[in-house]
Parts: structure tokens; sequence; C-alpha cells
């Protein structure tokens, strides 16, 4: 099983996190929500896989290209 990271892509701050650690995920699913400058960017699942590392929660703030959730495949 292969291993993919997901990566911000803005800063911003984590609004909303919809999925958990353990949860499977689709291509495309959203998994959490960033806000920036007053917009909603979701940040989508780029494969099939589950979770298996969220590092952030909601209220924090996260830098472009931080890795914010890990999915095995």
């Amino acid at each position: 099983m292969a291993k993919v990271e997901l990566g911000s892509p803005v800063t911003g701050t984590v609004w909303k996190v919809e999925r958990a650690t353990g949860d499977s995920v689709g291509e495309g699913d959203v998994i959490l929500i960033l806000e920036s400058m007053k917009m909603e960017i979701p940040l989508e699942s780029s494969a099939d896989g589950v979770i298996v590392e969220l590092r952030v929660k909601p209220g924090e703030a996260v830098e472009e290209e931080q890795i914010l959730c890990v999915l095995e495949t």
C-alpha cells in the first residue's frame, strides 16, 4: 500500500474537518475545508483510500503546501 500526502493549496485556517482518521474516502471526497480571505476552499482526496493521519484540527492556521492529511491507498 502506498501513502499519499495531501498538502494545503493556500495559507489559511482550518474551518471544518469533514472526515476522521480511519475513514475511507474516494477520489474527490472532501476531507476538510479551509478558509482563506473569506473564501472556503475544500481539500479533496486525490485517490481512493483510508485516512491514516489527520494533522490539523478546526481553527488551526496552516501554511501553503503544509501536509494536512495522509492517506493509505
